[in-house]
This record gives structure tokens, sequence and C-alpha cells, in this order.
């Protein structure tokens, strides 16, 4: 079960279809910010800038340093193609912004997409929908990997390099959004799974008062943990002391100007072992956890929420179809004897595929229960996506019945890699993008706190997570 982190933090890598860069109608379109002029594309009432700059390369001697200012160009920025990944490029801190094409004091959403902070990139996700709602909507690349997340002893700021990026992004959007029609006092952080778990992060450091006003989580609570056996759980955050006594045992450096003279792919190389965020930094001074519980986070308003069955698509991944004996051995191996036979008496065995129940007791334990320990300590709007036959955005995958899986309400939001909704579908996704809308103008997405709205085509019951069952 430990081999299952990465992936519970990941969000799907299948990249959707940015704007089309040829459309019919299509027209340029300029803004000055603070690093010069830019040049957009406009067409059907929506202005797109793509790679924009928003730090300078971390690379060479920025390499492993907090971002630094982008030099300013002279001219004017073709912005209108995305920037580099930065699962592949060291020169990848670039940016997206999707704007109405008459726009003034719109609220503002800033995206950060997933991927177990090891890939994916902010033009992954096509944002039209939110902007047609009204909203000004930009999307961010952040370094990822050992890139974002190394550590060595006397390196400030190690394991956190990647939060410093994703701080920069939202300090630019202070400095410039307003040159798009975006409102600067009025800006919403959002992200699913890493970024969720990103956004989440964000919401606990001093070093982002004041650069936005709201946050919708999703699949990311901070708490967010795997089964590491004996009752014990595996938390995404990492002590920033552990990654540079890691960092030093693995590059094979003595010194900094040794690990910036590796090359590329032997930063590549290192990503396995240095893939989450540390805290004990200037970007992330204390555990996440500890903060919410303190309750010393930012006061603003909050959405959380999960998917229904988040576990489901990583059972069918890593597991083969389990008899009883295989399941009980599953937990066994997961949470220690005592831990899995209480298990087994809440989630018993059903006399079938026992990957079933399995994957119902590790949403609630992975997701739903640290979701709603979340919203009741920042006082969040909750929702659940419980759509029960969503599509499928993981290619390849066998049958299983997946249910409202890890992802799968991404392509309701966004456009998402290339998924097409049926009828039914796209009117639940109208219904999501207003509430994400709503929320972002006004810090209420429609509902009352102490509800938890449940998104489907169909009516479907609220479910018992067990959370006491975990919480003990």
């Amino acid at each position: 079960m430990r081999s299952t982190t990465t992936l519970l933090m990941a969000a799907v890598l299948v990249a959707a279809t940015a704007v089309p860069a040829h459309a019919a109608g299509i027209v340029r379109t300029t803004v000055r910010i603070d690093g010069g002029f830019v040049s957009g594309t406009s067409v059907d009432a929506l202005r797109s800038f793509q790679g924009i700059p928003f730090a300078a390369p971390p690379t060479g001697e920025n390499r492993w340093r907090d971002p630094q200012p982008a030099k300013p160009w002279q001219g004017v920025l073709q912005a209108d193609r995305p920037g580099p990944r930065c699962e592949t490029d060291e020169d990848c801190l670039y940016l997206n912004v999707t704007t109405p094409a008459k726009a003034a004091n719109r609220p503002v959403l800033v995206w950060i997409h997933g991927g177990s902070f090891t890939s994916g990139a902010g033009s992954d996700y096509g944002v039209d929908q939110l902007v047609r709602n009204g909203s000004v909507v930009v999307t961010i690349n952040y370094r990822l990997g050992a890139f974002g997340y190394f550590g060595f002893p006397g390196l400030a700021g190690s394991g956190a390099f990647g939060l410093r990026d994703q701080q920069a992004a939202l300090g630019w959007v202070q400095r410039n959004i307003r040159q798009f029609g975006g409102d600067p006092r009025n800006v919403t952080l959002f992200g699913a799974s890493a970024g969720g778990l990103s956004t989440c992060a964000q919401l606990t450091t001093p070093r982002t008062r004041g650069l936005f006003h709201k946050a919708i989580i999703q699949s990311g609570p901070c708490q967010f943990g795997v089964p590491a056996g004996e009752n014990t759980v595996q938390h995404t955050w990492v002590e920033r002391e552990d990654v540079e006594r890691a960092g030093a045992q693995a590059s094979g450096c003595a010194d900094v100007a040794c690990l910036r003279r590796l090359t590329v792919e032997q930063v590549k190389a290192l990503t396995p072992q240095f893939s989450s965020p540390a805290y004990g930094t200037e970007a992330l001074p204390e555990n996440p956890i500890t903060v919410l519980r303190e309750g010393r986070f930012h006061e603003i308003p909050v959405l959380a929420g999960a998917a229904r069955d988040e576990f489901s698509v990583f059972a069918a991944m890593f597991y083969p179809p389990l008899d009883a004996a295989g399941y009980e051995q599953a937990l066994i191996e997961g949470f220690g004897v005592a831990k899995a036979q209480r298990i087994l008496a809440a989630y018993p065995p059903r006399g079938g595929d026992e990957r079933v129940p399995l994957s119902a007791a590790l949403s609630a334990m992975t997701s739903a229960c640290p979701t709603a320990e979340l919203r009741e300590q920042t006082h969040a709007f909750g929702y659940e996506f419980a759509e029960p036959e969503p599509p499928m955005i993981f290619p390849g995958m066998p049958e299983f019945p997946y249910g409202a899986y890890h992802g799968s309400e991404l392509p309701f939001l966004l456009r998402y890699a290339g998924v097409e909704l049926t009828g039914k579908q796209q009117r639940l996704s109208g219904e999501m993008v207003r509430a994400w809308t709503r929320f972002a103008k006004t810090g209420h997405p429609g509902w009352a706190r102490q509800d938890v709205r449940l998104f489907a085509t169909e009516q479907v019951a609220p479910v018992d997570h067990r959370c006491d069952l975990w919480t003990s």
C-alpha cells in the first residue's frame, strides 16, 4: 500500500487540448505588464495569453534557489502557446491567463495542477467554462520532482522550491492581473490532488497572507495520508532536515556548486526520492497539519471536497482481484492485525471481488475523512462528487466498478483529457461551474456550511464514511 502514495496524490496525467492556435476568427490582443508587452489571442469572446514568464528560468545559478524576478523584455512577447513543462524542462516557470474579451474587476481563479508533485502543467487544463461564467483564470507551472523538492545541507529553501514558485505566481497575479481585467483583491486559489494539497499548504503559511482571498481544495486535504503498517499513516509533508540528509546521500556532491553542475537527466534521476514538499522552510515554516489543528491558518472562505470513490482507480491499478483471504491480508499489511480486524467488521467481504470493500475503506481513510476534518477545522463549505458513472479519463483501465474515482470531477469543471460529457453530465457540469464561480465571486457557493453538497446527475443518498473508525 505504501507504493500507492505517489499515484494517490496524482491528478490525471493525460493532457487536455489547449485553446486552438489557428481557430477561425482569431485576432491578436496586447496588454502591458510589469515585464513588458504581451500579445495573446482573442477568439469567441475569450482572450488567451499563454506562456508568460512569472520568474527567471531556474537554471544555472538559479537552480534550487527561490524564484528570481523575470528579466524584462524588449518589444512584444508572443504569448500564444504554453511555456515548457516542468516535468521535462528546467526552464518552465510560465503561466497562462484566460479572460473574457471585455473584463474589468472580475474575480480571479488561480489553478494549481495536480500530478503527484512530479508531472503535469497548467496548460493541460482548458478553462473556457469558468471564464465564460465571468472569471479571469490563471493556470501556472511550478517546479516538480527533484527540481522542486530536493534538499541539501546549507541549501536555503531545501525541499520547498515548488511551493515558492506557486507563491511567486500569486505575487505576479497581484502585480499584473488588473491589466487582464481581474480584481487583485478577489483571488481564489484552487487545485486538485497535489494541487489541492498545495492549496491547503498555502492556506497555512504566513508567506501567502494577502496573496489570495478564498481557497478551493479538491481531493487534496492537508491531512491526506496512506496506511504505513501497524496503525500508522504516511503523510505528504516531510521535515527539511530529513530531505537535506537524503540529498547529501543521494546526490554524490559535497557542495552546492557541484549540485548546480549536475545534468538535467542526473537531477531527474533523483525525482523518485524527492517529490514531497518540506516544512521547516521559509515557504512552509510548519507542518500544515499542525497549523490547521492549532487554528493558525488564513481565515478566509474555503470550499473543500472529494470524490466519493477516490481509491477505486488505484485499487484496480495495484491489486489483482481479491478473495476474502487476500482482502484481509491487504488490510493487515496496511494497518496491522488489530486495526485490520476493525476494518473488516466495518467493511465486510461481499462474496465477490473484495477490492470493492477495500476501495470503500481506503477512499474513506485517505480522502473522505481527512476532508471532513479539514472542513471542520476551517469552517469550510463542503461537497462530494458522487456521479455514479463519470467518463473514464485514465486510458486502458480494466473493468471495475469505479464510481466517482479520483480526478473524475475534473472534466466537469475544466476541459480535460478530451473527455465528452453526456447531456445530463453537461447539465451537472454547468451546475458545478456556477457553484465554483459563485464562490470565487462572493465566498459562498450556494448552500449552507453545515451541508455537504452532493454532485451527481441523479439523486444519490449520503454515504457514511465511518470517520469514527479512521479518526480513532
